[in-house]
């Protein structure tokens, strides 16, 4: 406390500044209410005062100073020792008796002491009014928080409910309540346990175990509850553990949400994602999953039944859209019929494909008996609105251990097998064989490889003798297609014709032998000149029906320089009957530019008499089934015989030449020459062989005739081909 002494001089104002000068490290650490100059001013007035009461000799003025200044709140520890102190030197200072001074003393301090006390007094009194006071507001913000929390906890859109340690349900909310069907009184009288539901997930009981136990803080997880009136109420539930001030578990408190709609509208979208939406079979993704499944185990024997509905094309093109729909429900409904077993699944895999799972099978038999049962069920037909419709079904069946294969190699080998069974005339099913599935991958490869092989020149030809029944004299040769594959060495035709034929490269394939058998058929014509063998070359109806094949085969023809009549083109009844309008033009040109024209295999098509006089003819090539039925005189039957001589016969009388395939005996030689027939062709005579063998042929029958049959090398033994 700071003292200037401008204000005021004499002898208080020296008491005042010492006073004031001894309390100032007194009342450093409280708090007076008071500025210093205030401050100054009080001890400037109580100084005057003391040094007044000292010298009228009173006391009273005295105590009431001390009051004053504990009135003040100069209360601080050392306050009244440090202000004794002041005043027994200030007054031993004035000379005053030690007795009076020590009497004013003592006055002083009696009346700053009676002040305190009652200045104490007064703040404890505050405190405890105070202390009241706050315990008053802080009950009532206790009750007003509590009604805050019931009004909360009863009102709340969520149920809620309090359960002890033991399980017993201690309080619940209208919300939970009202979500069962019950009344929050009724439900006190059940137990955690007696919730319980058949779809509670595994593991849930022990998790709310755990809890109680104090394992766990809280646990979420979905709960199926039963209502009071027996359905089902699905909620998400969170468990929290309470614990009491000592950490002990108290209580459980769960929050039930429920979710029965959302987990309805999941259902719902979960289903649509796995069935198909026509016929309500699983789909393809369903399907899939299920086949996943069941290849877990590497010990199970899975079996599918790949099934396709025949001809439904024809159906929808027919009666519509709406028809083939319904068809294809009704459809699957026979097959979920006939799939009986608790694990069996019926997939549709799209369009009118089906396949059935059977995920657990002991044997090949029971997918071949379950196949059988599918089709005995689609030979009823169908009656759609007042149609009566019938459709087979065409079924590939596999089976195999699931530690061997793939989900993938599985499911295509059976939809090949379906395919297979499709081949082999619809209305069936095939069994998965590896070995034609080899086959067919190879043939697959053959198929890729063809445009290659025909840009790298791997074809060449073998050419078997056409000889004279008369003298066994060759008088023509026909010309065999083979592929010298690089890894499988020599094919014969049957091995790719139809691949090319089927993958559209036998334009290309035939020209190539076109080609190469009319270059070969000209350096016989400039070696041996009359002797020289006419050249038969297969032709496809794919290349007759080519619109660019008659300026093709001319170009050939001219290019090579092979003379017209030393070359054949051989086509089959099947090709002639497709030969008309231009086709069959292109044929009329061509044989009358001189080349010969020879129906090849007569008698496997139609056999149609009839049209032998109508086309460009020069040959007629007996079809190989009539020759071995003449094999030996055992096989012989008169029919047989009188219908080739018939053939032969008619050939005759319209001008035409007859060729017998397939001659591999001499009874069936001896017996096509007493019927007249004019040349054969066969292994009693010759294989295949290349064209120079051809050509050493040649030059011995000059020097030799007749010296047929002789036994020469042969590439392939191939009786006939392209």
């Amino acid at each position: 406390m700071a003292w200037d002494g401008s204000e005021h001089h004499g002898p208080h104002a020296d008491l005042a500044h010492r006073w004031a000068a001894a309390l100032g490290g007194g009342v450093r650490d409280h708090v007076v209410p008071m500025s210093v100059s205030e401050a100054h001013q009080l001890l400037l007035t109580l100084a005057r005062g003391l040094i007044d009461a000292a010298d009228s000799g009173g006391t009273a003025r005295v105590a009431e100073l001390g009051g004053d200044l504990a009135r003040a709140h100069f209360v601080g520890d050392e306050v009244l020792g440090r202000t004794m102190t002041v005043l027994a030197t200030y007054f031993a200072e004035l000379d005053i008796a030690s007795g009076r001074a020590a009497e004013l003393i003592g006055a002083f301090a009696g009346g700053y002491v009676r002040a305190f006390r009652t200045w104490l007094l007064s703040e404890q009194e505050s405190v405890r009014t105070a202390d009241i006071a706050a315990r008053s507001v802080v009950e009532e913000q206790l009750r007003a928080s509590e009604a805050r929390l019931r009004a909360v906890f009863s009102q709340a859109g969520i149920g809620t409910g309090l359960s002890d340690m033991t399980g017993r349900i201690i309080e619940v909310n209208n919300a939970f309540a009202a979500m069962l069907g019950y009344e929050p009184e009724q439900m006190y009288e059940l137990e955690v346990t007696d919730l319980t539901h058949p779809d509670d997930p595994p593991g849930m009981w022990e998790l709310y175990a755990g809890v109680l136990r104090g394992d766990h803080e809280h646990a979420q997880m979905e709960k199926a509850y039963r209502h009071r009136d027996g359905h089902t109420v699905w909620t998400n539930i969170n468990v929290s553990l309470i614990r009491d001030d000592h950490g002990r578990p108290q209580y459980t408190l769960v929050l039930v949400e429920d979710i029965s709609e959302q987990r309805e509208l999941r259902e719902r979208l979960s289903y649509r994602a796995h069935h198909d939406p026509l016929t309500g079979l699983a789909n393809r993704s369903r399907f899939f999953d299920a086949l996943t499944e069941a290849f877990a185990d590497p010990d199970a024997r899975v079996g599918l039944c790949y099934v396709d509905l025949d001809h439904f094309k024809a159906v929808n093109d027919t009666f519509g859209h709406s028809i083939g729909d319904e068809l294809l429900t009704r459809a699957a409904a026979r097959l979920c019929a006939c799939a009986v077993g608790e694990n069996n699944l019926v997939a549709r895999m799209g369009g009118d494909e089906f396949v059935i799972l059977v995920p657990r099978t002991r044997r090949r038999r029971e997918l071949i008996d379950l196949a059988r049962t599918v089709l005995d069920a689609f030979t009823v037909p169908f009656d759609i609105d007042g149609h009566r419709l019938r459709i087979g079904v065409s079924i590939g069946v596999i089976s195999e251990q699931a530690a061997e294969t793939t989900t993938e190699e599985l499911l295509q080998a059976a939809d090949s097998t379906m395919y297979w069974a499709k081949t082999d005339g619809r209305g069936r099913y095939a069994v998965f064989d590896p070995s034609r599935r080899r086959r067919e991958h190879t043939r697959a490869e053959l198929l890729a490889d063809l445009p290659g092989a025909l840009a790298r020149g791997e074809f060449f030809l073998d050419y078997q003798p056409i000889v004279d029944l008369g003298d066994h004299r060759p008088v023509a040769v026909e010309a065999l297609v083979r592929w010298h594959h690089p890894q499988l060495g020599i094919l014969s035709p049957a091995r790719f014709i139809d691949l090319a034929e089927g993958g559209g490269h036998i334009i290309a394939l035939g020209t190539v032998v076109l080609e190469q058998a009319c270059r070969e058929g000209r350096r016989w014509c400039d070696r041996f000149g009359d002797q020289a063998p006419v050249v038969s070359v297969n032709v496809s109806a794919e290349e007759v029906a080519d619109p660019a094949w008659l300026e093709r085969v001319q170009k050939i023809v001219a290019d090579t320089g092979i003379p017209p009549d030393r070359l054949q083109l051989e086509l089959t009844e099947r090709t002639f009957m497709h030969a008309i309008g231009r086709p069959l033009q292109a044929l009329h040109t061509l044989a009358e530019s001189g080349i010969r024209i020879a129906i090849d295999d007569f008698g496997t098509g139609y056999s149609n008499l009839a049209y032998l006089g109508q086309l460009p003819l020069h040959v007629v090539k007996l079809a190989g089934p009539f020759i071995h039925r003449i094999r030996n005189a055992g096989t012989v039957g008169r029919s047989d015989l009188l219908i080739l001589e018939t053939i032969i016969d008619l050939s005759h009388d319209l001008g035409l030449s007859v060729t017998a395939e397939c001659v591999e005996t001499r009874h069936q030689a001896d017996r096509l020459l007493g019927l007249q027939c004019d040349t054969a062709q066969g292994w009693y005579f010759h294989h295949p062989v290349h064209a120079d063998v051809i050509a050493d042929l040649l030059a011995r029958e000059l020097v030799e005739p007749g010296s047929l049959p002789l036994e020469l090398p042969g590439s392939l033994p191939n009786p006939h081909g392209r």
